[in-house]
């Protein structure tokens, strides 16, 4: 059984995309860390390169991730399970020096 959720991304996820917006099929059961996988296999090497923290091999210093607008460090991170038709946020982190 599969789920299609809606995927938003803004900033350089969208430049990098393509896309205003996306949606996928995930197998279930669905979650944000298998979402991160399945991006990272679409689209250019580039975009996994932004999104993903090298050191760490994980979304969450590079990118706030909304499922159903709530940040996903507060729900169960990666794990955070994800409903069919729900909507999924990506937001670029800005990093300063």
């Amino acid at each position: 059984m599969s789920v299609t959720v809606e995927i938003r991304f803004m900033g350089i996820f969208q430049q990098l995309s393509g896309k205003k917006s996306l949606k996928l099929k995930l197998m279930e059961p669905a979650t944000v860390r298998k979402l991160v996988i399945k991006l990272t296999e679409t689209f250019s090497s580039e975009f996994k390169r932004v999104l993903i923290d090298s050191q760490l091999n994980d979304a969450r210093p590079n990118a706030l991730i909304l499922v159903g607008g709530k940040e996903i460090n507060v729900l169960q991170g990666l794990e955070t399970k994800i409903k069919d038709s729900e909507e999924i946020v990506f937001l670029p982190m800005v990093h300063g020096g």
